[in-house]
């Protein structure tokens, strides 16, 4: 017999402990490397946890819900061991006092996983649409919708009455909700607006999109304007992109601009580290890749950890204006919203132009109004000008 430690991985400074979601393996299974035995969801990202060594699963440590550390041992793999037939082997009572171990979920994917879980929704009460009947994400979202989880309505349900749900936070939630609470009850957070032609950046995007994606194989969107105006600010006043720590100031001479990203487990921010360096196209690029490892929880801590300032886009969601709330330690996070047709005056004349409403949420201690108003100026200078921006010109 051959054992090996299934423990959980260095978790960052920032994150104290994590909380085990699914064992996707019973004791007395056969395990490949690589294969992921559990989901371990942590305040910013939910990690898969795969096998180091092929062998049995010989025994679970830490059940379903428990709160571990950074390696911190869960379980223990037998490298030489052969996979029981029939039933698994017995759960050791400790894991059985802590959580009893239920029968293994239908086959499902990892989003479906994820998903099922933020709403508890047993996968295997489910009938799989995928192939060779996995239950696919489609196959959650339609059970959520159709039936709400039982046991989290408070109130009999009868047929005319007015119900009410209880669903806990997961943990993500919960660290998102400390953190605007944080935000709020240690900064003097103001909101400065101001309102910005897109036209000229819409114009250049418009001739050059398709040659854009035809080079760099993906789409020119706004977001990489947007960072590339918020860096051309930053550098223009550098008290911007600083923080706040006791009573001294720090200033970053590093540009690591945080894109607020939505999923359906949560906000995340994960952080575009030396933007001032990327061009447009690898800022595109990163984004997408953010958007995309997002709605399956892949974004690793380390990728959501630091940055000295943030950018909020509620335009997406056809948001017109909103004050968005500081990222901590950072001082200040630009909000985005929704370009829209409107009458503006220009050299005396009523005209149509798509504007955008800019706004800037600062920690007043560290940030005068006038600097905030002052940067509003810059990144409005360079969305109306990006060609001479961009050229330095």
């Amino acid at each position: 017999m051959s054992i090996i430690e299934v423990k959980v991985p260095q978790l960052s400074e920032s994150v104290s402990e994590a909380t085990l979601l699914t064992w996707h393996k019973k004791p007395g299974e056969a395990v490949s490397e690589g294969e992921n035995l559990i989901d371990v969801e942590t305040d910013k990202v939910v990690l898969e946890l795969p096998a180091i060594k092929s062998g049995v699963l010989r025994k679970i440590i830490k059940a379903d819900g428990a709160q571990v550390g950074s390696g911190e041992i869960i379980a223990e793999i037998d490298t030489e061991g052969v996979a029981q037939t029939g039933q698994a082997a017995p759960v050791p009572a400790a894991v059985v006092a802590a959580a009893p171990v239920v029968a293994a979920p239908a086959a499902s994917t990892p989003s479906a996983r994820k998903l099922a879980h933020a709403h508890d929704v047993d996968t295997a009460t489910l009938q799989g649409s995928g192939r060779h009947g996995v239950v696919t994400k489609e196959d959650v979202l339609h059970a959520v919708k159709s039936e709400p989880p039982a046991a989290y309505v408070v109130t009999p349900v009868a047929q005319g009455e007015r119900t009410e749900q209880r669903v806990p936070m997961t943990r993500i939630r919960q660290r998102i909700a400390e953190r605007l609470l944080q935000s709020q009850a240690n900064a003097a957070i103001l909101t400065t607006f101001n309102e910005v032609n897109m036209r000229p950046v819409m114009e250049l995007r418009s001739r050059y999109k398709d040659t854009f994606e035809k080079k760099h194989g993906v789409k020119l969107g706004f977001s990489s304007f947007f960072v590339k105006a918020s860096v051309y600010a930053l550098k223009k006043f550098p008290v911007i992109n600083a923080s706040v720590d006791g009573k001294d100031f720090i200033y970053h001479g590093y540009f690591d601009i945080g894109m607020a990203i939505g999923s359906e487990r949560g906000l995340v921010v994960p952080i575009l580290r030396d933007a001032d360096r990327m061009s447009l196209a690898d800022i595109e690029k990163r984004i997408a890749d953010f958007a995309a490892r997002a709605k399956d929880g892949k974004i690793t801590m380390e990728e959501l950890t630091g940055g000295t300032f943030s950018i909020t886009n509620g335009g997406v969601f056809g948001s017109l204006l909103s004050t968005p709330i500081i990222n901590p330690p950072q001082s200040a996070i630009l909000g985005i919203h929704a370009t829209k047709d409107r009458p503006v005056a220009e050299n005396g004349q009523v005209v149509i132009r798509p504007m955008n409403y800019l706004a800037l949420s600062y920690d007043h201690r560290i940030i005068d109004g006038r600097e905030a108003v002052q940067f509003l100026v810059a990144i409005k200078e360079f969305l109306e000008n990006p060609g001479l921006v961009l050229l330095d010109l």
